[in-house]
């Protein structure tokens, strides 16, 4: 076959959410095929831009094909490349919502959630409806469907009327811990580069509305035994709506007490995970939640919202939290902090069900799914 993929999601040097998707699609892909794992398909990675360093090599049956405009890219240069080599191209894969305005190839294309639906409030005009009526006409156009968890999946038929056949569930990996001894990268170190002097509860995700942070720090408020041990660090780059985030900190005086640390590279992730005294992950609605598992991996005992996919992700592995009640979201801080029997219990769950994720297995899936098209 010859297999064509958007790569632009996974074309930037910060990745989160769909980003960290792609990317670790495209890689798992391209490794599946180079172990020998798969008869070796031919495969072009479209681009608006030169590839990154990190991408995945050229080689005889890899190639990366960079054409323009940058601007309306999926509505009008992809559209045109599709046609100039419709009878080249087997099936053509977005990692993303985001297909082709038009194609006259069959297409696949990969779903995280469809929390805007019932959060729209949470996004600026624009990108709500861009995500509405995008995702609408993906939907309906693809052959097949990838959703992340059965919770997409079954919101994806609710809403879209999709039958279920056309949708496959291929359940996202994580980053696995990787901390290499190092006198120059420590906890402490990073500690102190952030201003972090406590041992601390620990956030990990993008700055947006959905992820309830404001909730999180409400929480935080709650417990003021907490607040003298603890601080609240809160890790992540900012995606938007997120100036009240800053603002109620400061209302409540916590400046000195919640740490922003900003996007941080994957070595001081690692670390930051991994010392934390809980992990808290308390949004509105999740697609899947990858820092859940990543948190469960390095044995860090989690605090999860009871929302969307996370309940199904997690498993009873975790601590689940009515997010829309702050006073419940520390009720399970507190309890995990003092109550060091079922601390014990949490990790080890955890780490026993991070083991079932694997970007190798999502990726298999998702080949699969490419190769069915054809077929």
């Amino acid at each position: 076959m010859k297999i064509a993929i958007d790569g632009n999601e996974a074309n930037i040097s910060k990745r989160v959410g769909v980003n960290q998707f792609a990317y670790e699609v495209i890689w798992g892909i391209y490794n599946l095929i180079d172990q020998d794992k798969y008869e070796k398909h031919n495969f072009e990675i479209f681009l608006h831009n030169q590839p990154q360093t990190d991408l995945p090599p050229e080689c005889d049956w890899w190639k990366y094909k960079v054409f323009g405009p940058n601007k309306f890219w999926t509505l009008t240069g992809l559209p045109a490349k599709l046609f100039r080599e419709k009878n080249n191209i087997d099936v053509f894969y977005s990692p993303s919502h985001y297909g082709p305005a038009i194609s006259p190839v069959p297409f696949v294309c990969s779903i995280m959630d469809l929390g805007f639906l019932k959060w729209s409030e949470q996004f600026t005009k624009k990108d709500f409806y861009q995500l509405k009526y995008w995702t609408k006409w993906s939907v309906k156009r693809a052959k097949k469907i990838i959703a992340i968890s059965e919770f997409t999946k079954k919101d994806i038929v609710n809403k879209y009327f999709v039958n279920p056949s056309r949708i496959t569930v291929a359940y996202p990996g994580y980053k696995k811990s990787n901390i290499i001894n190092n006198e120059n990268i420590t906890i402490n170190i990073i500690k102190k580069k952030y201003g972090i002097k406590k041992p601390y509860i620990l956030y990990l995700g993008t700055l947006k509305p959905s992820k309830n942070i404001e909730g999180l720090i409400k929480a935080y408020l709650h417990l003021p035994a907490i607040i003298e041990k603890y601080n609240l660090v809160i890790v992540g780059k900012k995606g938007w709506l997120f100036e009240s985030i800053f603002s109620l900190v400061k209302k409540l005086n916590l400046e000195n007490e919640v740490i922003f640390t900003d996007f941080i590279p994957d070595e001081e992730t690692d670390l930051f995970v991994k010392g934390a005294s809980v992990f808290v992950m308390p949004s509105f609605w999740e697609g899947f939640g990858i820092p859940a598992l990543e948190a469960m991996d390095a044995g860090t005992p989690l605090v999860c919202s009871n929302q969307g996919s996370l309940p199904e992700i997690i498993k009873g592995s975790g601590l689940l939290v009515d997010p829309y009640k702050p006073e419940d979201i520390a009720k399970g801080v507190e309890k995990i902090l003092n109550d060091k029997k079922l601390r014990e219990n949490l990790v080890k769950k955890g780490r026993n069900r991070a083991k079932d994720f694997s970007w190798e297995r999502c990726s298999r899936i998702i080949l699969d799914t490419l190769c069915q098209v054809k077929n």
